[in-house]
Parts: structure tokens; C-alpha cells; sequence
């Protein structure tokens, strides 16, 4: 370790009002205008019975909305819905342009009205899954699409048999419906003979009359192969077998019957106390951080998709509905929005994300589980999309200044708007509020597997870089590495290789990581099969340098970090040298990109140089620049 004079402090505190920097939404994001106004205090609560249906949202929220929403031209981005005039919208009177630094306090002193989300996800919901107006979309002559008539194996030539069982009716008696989602509802049933008799599950029906699309019909073939492939975690809901019939498919699960989140919430008055709130982020994180690591995204965390398994009050939370979930390779971006609007993540709305999106929804339920409010909210749904892709949520009004600087610092991180800085949810669990509560585990995180990924990639001097950027490292930041290492299970000499990595992850494994390629992805590394890695340059390796940047301390770690470079491994380097230990093409102007890369007293590489070469700037970065 070398010695630097600007060393971090390995106890930091985090100032109650910083806040991260909001990313402005492109033009085709927003094209609704609303104000946003805080609302007057309401009753208190009311526990009441909830409809969770997403196409059934229309409450208050859609009547501002369509109040709002001027007839117009249909957007070339969201064709299926009208737009507000944009000479308005990106007008200097526009609430889109306003300087939006927070979004106004809305207590929850009354049950939630359903999350409603925006007017173009519902839409897209819609129509992967038929249920569009007559006037949206053509119904082929003689199709029975509508749903009065029986669902029949195929609709408009679509073929509606999955290959399961056949024989629910036979081995199940369904009894009253507990609840019903987005496309289908749940009913309670029993075991009708046999050593089970009597016992009770959950069965999920979706009606085949729905599915009057392809991708509704893989949307359910999907939902089942996930929740088959995902398996043995104690907070996920255990999955027993699907059926089919001739009008709806079966999802036999567990039965849990100790309520959803949502209602505990509401039944506290919509605030709990910091250790109640570790007890249920720790389940949380922990199904999620499973989930992520076997390649699967939820795409719809809230508080309606968590379930206790029985009234008790310290009784076990299930993640449930897995309807909207997908596989996800690691280096994979998704596009298509889907999600409830006061939890969706700003990056889906621009429509590229990947398992970061599910940690900021962790973010939003953090958030109202420690002061009783959303993070972002607005009268109208447009307002709400503005306010997660423009505001920063408040941390200066009660109970926040009386709540610890760990759990402000704990969601502010989940909350950043940039996916490449929020944590994951396995550095989560690894974060200063929650570690040291009731012994928590740190799981596995295939980020570690990404950066290791892009750091043998990189040229010898970036690897140097990110070697003196790991010794400034405080004990808190090297606590997740620490983990991470452990997990891997070095051998006796201190090192891993390959073969660590592969009997790590099989360790882990389910079916769902064979879906999302994760083997081969792990080919990249073959670097590490002949070779040994030690936990120091692991940690150069696994860091994440976005990360870091997102810390208050940043700029104190990058000029530490420096002068530790400037030591052992700054030298003189001549414009061409360093373009050629960037991997730059010759098509790329390098004399006119690399100039303030380097010193001109010296010939040696500049701290803004530094910087730039600790985030491994490309040649497509450069493209981009020119």
C-alpha cells in the first residue's frame, strides 16, 4: 500500500442534503404537461381492499391526466397516445422546463389508490396483451378475441396450448378468489385427495380469452418457465406446477396468507422504524440479489408484489407475480417499458436497462417505508414520469433529519438516476445501515464478473490506474470486495482463477442462468485460466469506478489515487503511444481527443488524463465526443 497525503477518512459522513444530479429527459419522454402540486392533508388511514389491476387504474389520477392531454398528432415515439402541443411543453412556461429540484410531500394518510402508471405503458400492456379498444386495433373476421365466447386453442391462427397438465381439475378444488393482477386473478384451493389432502395453495388462472397476442401467450410461457427455473430461496413463493384446459391456464404456488406489504404499511400509518425497515429490505434485497444473479429481472417491484406468508408479525415476505419478468443477458439492455409509474426507473423510461431498474423500485419502497411518502409523485401521470426522469426526491422535511445519516446515504444511492452508480442489490446488503443488522449475508454479485470482464481487457496502464484507485479504499468500500472474494473461495495461497469463478457460480446456479447464457459469458474470462489473481488486484478488478464517482468523497479518492500514480507509475508518454495503449483505430483524430490527456511541462499524464482513463474511454466514446 502506498502512502497518500489526502487519504479518505475511513469514517465519512454524509451530508443530510446532498443530492444526486438529475438526468434531463430527451424530448421523446415527456410529452404530457402537468403542475405539480402538493395535495392537502387527507384522513387518517383507512384499511380498505385494493384492485391491483394495472388496466383498471382509473381513478383521479387518469381524469387530471385526460383532462390534460390536448387532441393532436400521435408521437412517431409512443404512437398510441396524443401528446400535449411540444411548442408548449418545451416552451419557458412548461412545468417539463421548470428547475424541478424536489417533488412535492404526499402522505399516505389514507390507502394507496393503485399504482397508476403512464398513459403509453398502459397502452403498451394493452396490446401485448390484446386487451386494446375496437378502434385500436383490427379484430380478424370470426375471432373471438373479445372474450364473449370461449378462448378455443387457437384466436386469429395464435396456438394457445402450452403442453401443461391437463388434469387441474381432477387433483384441485378451487376455492375464492384472494386477488386479482394485471392479467389474471388468484384463487385459493385445496387438495382434493391423496397425502395432501386438504391442503391449501394459491392458484394463479389466466384466461386464454386474453391472450390475443403472441406476445401475451409468451408472456405466460415465459412467467412459468421462470418461476420453474428460479428455485430454493426462502423469499420467493414456491412454485408447484401449471395446468391448462381449453379457457385458462393454472399457476399452482404456495399459499400466503399473511397480506401484502402494502397493507402492512398502510396498517402502521405509512411509516416504519429503521430497524423494522432493515428486517424487511434485508428479505427484499436478498430475493432479488438471487434473481439477478440467475439472469432474471422482476420489472414490477412494489409493495402489492411482496406477500407475508401468515399474519405474524415477524413473518417471511415472498416476492410474487412474475409476469412481467424477463431473462436478461449480463451484457444485455432491454427496451420495452413495462412497470407501475411511482416505481419505475428513469433508464426504462428511456428505454434501455437491465437489472439496475429493479434496484431503484428497492429504492422507492426504502423510501416510503421510512417516512410514509413517494419519492416522486404528481397530480397527473406525465407529472409523475417528469418527476423521476427531472426531480430529486426531498431528504429536508421530517422524519428525515431525525432519521440516521446511513439510512438518508443507504436510499439516496438506490435512488441515483444513472443505473452504472446505483448500487447493486448485493452491495446493498453490503451497505453500512444494513451489514451490521441481525448478521447479514452478502450474496454473490455477477457485477463483480462484468467489471473483471472490461478490467482484463484493459490496457496495462488503465490496470495500473485502477490499482492505485483500489488503495484508497476505505474499510467500509473494501467490506463488499472483501465478501466477494471470500465467496469465490481462494485458494490456500490467497489467489483465484477461472475455476474458482466456475464452481462459485454453479454453486449458485439454477436453470434460469442456463436461459440468460451466464456460461457463456464466463468464456470471457478464459484470461484467468492460466494465470492467478491475489485480493489486491482484485480489488482493482471488481471496483466500480462510477460508483465511486457518485460518493461525496470522490474527488478525494481521484487526487489520492493520483498522487499514488504520479509515484509508482506516471511516466512520460508520447500522444501516440497512448493511443495505442487505448487500442484507439487509426480513423480516430488522436492528437485533437488526447491533448489535455497529458502534461506539457512533463510529457506525463495529466490528472484530467487520470480520470478519463479510470472509466476506459473508447474509441466509440471518442466517435461520440467529436
Amino acid at each position: 500500500m502506498g502512502l497518500c497525503t489526502s487519504k479518505p477518512s475511513p469514517n465519512p459522513s454524509f451530508p443530510p442534503d446532498s443530492r444526486n444530479t438529475p438526468i434531463h429527459p430527451p424530448n421523446k419522454d415527456i410529452h404530457h404537461k402537468s403542475n405539480s402540486v402538493p395535495a392537502s392533508p387527507l384522513p387518517d388511514v383507512v384499511n380498505g381492499n385494493h384492485n391491483h389491476n394495472l388496466d383498471q387504474a382509473k381513478g383521479t389520477e387518469e381524469k387530471e391526466s385526460s383532462n390534460s392531454n390536448n387532441e393532436g398528432k400521435k408521437s412517431p415515439f409512443f404512437p398510441f397516445y396524443s401528446p400535449s402541443p411540444a411548442h408548449y411543453l418545451f416552451s419557458k412556461k412548461s412545468p417539463a422546463r421548470s428547475s424541478a429540484n424536489s417533488t412535492p410531500k404526499r402522505f399516505f394518510r389514507e390507502p394507496f389508490p393503485p399504482p397508476s402508471p403512464a398513459k403509453h405503458i398502459r397502452a403498451v400492456l394493452a396490446r401485448r396483451h390484446g386487451s386494446v379498444k375496437p378502434n385500436e386495433s383490427a379484430i380478424p373476421e370470426g375471432s373471438e378475441a373479445d372474450g364473449d365466447g370461449a378462448a378455443g386453442a387457437t384466436v386469429a391462427g395464435l396456438d394457445k396450448s402450452f403442453g401443461f397438465s391437463k388434469h387441474f381439475g381432477s387433483k384441485y378444488e378451487l376455492g375464492e378468489e384472494v386477488g386479482r393482477g394485471h392479467f389474471g386473478y388468484t384463487c385459493a384451493a385445496k387438495f382434493k385427495k391423496g397425502e395432501l389432502k386438504g391442503q391449501q395453495v394459491a392458484v394463479k388462472v389466466i384466461p386464454k380469452a386474453k391472450m390475443t397476442t403472441a406476445i401475451a401467450i409468451e408472456d405466460v410461457r415465459r412467467e412459468v418457465k421462470i418461476l420453474r427455473a428460479l428455485s430454493g430461496h426462502n423469499n420467493l413463493v414456491q412454485f408447484y406446477d401449471a395446468y391448462e384446459d381449453h379457457d385458462n391456464v393454472y399457476i399452482v404456488m404456495e399459499l400466503c396468507e399473511g397480506g401484502e406489504l402494502l397493507d402492512r404499511i398502510l396498517s402502521r400509518g405509512g411509516k416504519y422504524t429503521e430497524d423494522d425497515a432493515k428486517d424487511v429490505m434485508i428479505q427484499i434485497l436478498n430475493v432479488v440479489s438471487f434473481c439477478h444473479l440467475q439472469g432474471v429481472v422482476h420489472r414490477d417491484l412494489k409493495p402489492e408484489n411482496f406477500l407475508f406468508t401468515s399474519k405474524d408479525e415477524n413473518s417471511q415476505l415472498k416476492a410474487i407475480d412474475f409476469g412481467l419478468s424477463d431473462f436478461v443477458k449480463p451484457d444485455e439492455r432491454l427496451n420495452d417499458i413495462v412497470g407501475s409509474a411511482y416505481y419505475v426507473a428513469p433508464e426504462v423510461l428511456h428505454r434501455s436497462y437491465s437489472t439496475e431498474a429493479d434496484v431503484w423500485s428497492i429504492g422507492v419502497i426504502a423510501y416510503i417505508l421510512l417516512c410514509g411518502s413517494r419519492p416522486f409523485w404528481a397530480r397527473t401521470e406525465s407529472g409523475i414520469f417528469r418527476a423521476v426522469l427531472k426531480a430529486d426526491p426531498s431528504f429536508d422535511e421530517a422524519p428525515w433529519p431525525a432519521l440516521s445519516s446511513e439510512a438518508r446515504d443507504f436510499v439516496k444511492r438506490l435512488l441515483n438516476k444513472d443505473p452504472r452508480k446505483r448500487l447493486t442489490a448485493a452491495q446493498a446488503l453490503s451497505h453500512p445501515w444494513i451489514k451490521n443488522y441481525n448478521d447479514v449475508k452478502v450474496p454473490l454479485d455477477i457485477l463483480i464478473f462484468k467489471l473483471m470482464k472490461a478490467y482484463l481487457r484493459s490496457s496495462s496502464l488503465r490496470k495500473a490506474a485502477l490499482r492505485v484507485l483500489s488503495k484508497t479504499l476505505t474499510v467500509d468500500e473494501l467490506f463488499y470486495l472483501k465478501e466477494q472474494f471470500a465467496l469465490l473461495e481462494p485458494n490456500k495461497n490467497g489467489t483465484i482463477s477461472l475455476e474458482n469463478i466456475k464452481v462459485a457460480l454453479m454453486r449458485n446456479a439454477t436453470d434460469a442462468m442456463k436461459e440468460c447464457r451466464i456460461p457463456e459469458f464466463l468464456a470471457s474470462l478464459s484470461a484467468l485460466q492460466y494465470r492467478r489473481m491475489d485480493f489486491d488486484e482484485f480489488c482493482a478488478a471488481a471496483l466500480s469506478v462510477h460508483q465511486l464517482e457518485a460518493l461525496d468523497r470522490w474527488e478525494q479518492h481521484a487526487r489520492c489515487a493520483y498522487e499514488l500514480f504520479e509515484k509508482d507509475g506516471n511516466r512520460a508518454i508520447v500522444i501516440d503511444e497512448l493511443a495505442s495503449e487505448l487500442g484507439l483505430s487509426p480513423s480516430v483524430p488522436v492528437h485533437a481527443v488526447l491533448h489535455d490527456w497529458i502534461r506539457h511541462t512533463d510529457g506525463k499524464l495529466s490528472f484530467l488524463g487520470f480520470i478519463k482513463l479510470l472509466h476506459g474511454v473508447s474509441s466509440r466514446t471518442f466517435a461520440k465526443a467529436q
